[in-house]
């Protein structure tokens, strides 16, 4: 009579044991929950736009002490783009680096570049350590003298600037991927012990 009573009382631990063996799954909250390719590219750029902004404030706004922590924000802003993109963007897990991926540097640097040639329009060129360069590139147009500035000298600068974004983020998009396990998966070593990087 008394196996039957133990046995009762094994198959009631197991339940509990099973519970505690189970992982426990992190609920993911809206902000990080993966988003289509398009949202991400809007975030991405309005990313862009806020760091681009946040650079033409003037140096004399901000207290010594937190110009230094303004400029960390303001250079992570202008990186976190590409970053934030690929991060974002649903994939599925034998995607790898799709064509998408590959074109989403040079389509968010066209972006962004517009994003850029808009602000620069209207509020001008940023000065490397915050606040405008000068006059908005649109009233420097009817200019004159040093301030004068071509509308063709504002395409090469503004394809420089796409040039050098999209350098960046192509390459920022790729790190990021291979960093969150877009591709190039191994096994090592051989046999039963083998793990896959």
């Amino acid at each position: 009579m008394r196996e039957p009573t133990i046995q009762r009382e094994v198959d009631a631990e197991r339940p509990r044991e099973a519970a505690s063996q189970r992982p426990h799954t992190r609920q993911q909250s809206t902000l990080w929950r993966r988003t289509t390719l398009r949202r991400a590219l809007v975030e991405a750029v309005l990313i862009f736009a806020a760091g681009r902004l946040l650079a033409m404030v003037p140096v004399e706004v901000w207290p010594a002490a937190i110009y230094p922590l303004v400029q960390v924000a303001r250079l992570t802003l202008l990186i976190l783009p590409p970053v934030w993109a690929a991060l974002r963007v649903v994939s599925t897990r034998r995607e790898k680096m799709s064509r998408r991926f590959w074109l989403l540097g040079p389509r968010l640097a066209a972006y962004c570049a517009l994003a850029d040639a808009a602000i620069a329009l209207v509020l001008g060129e940023a000065t490397v350590w915050g606040g405008a360069a000068g006059k908005p590139d649109l009233l420097r147009f009817t200019a004159q003298g040093a301030e004068a500035l071509s509308p063709f000298g504002f395409l090469v600068g503004q394809g420089i600037t796409f040039l050098l974004l999209a350098i960046y983020f192509t390459i920022a998009v790729v790190c990021t991927r291979l960093a969150n396990g877009g591709f190039l998966r191994f096994t090592m070593p051989a046999g039963d012990g083998r793990v896959t990087l």
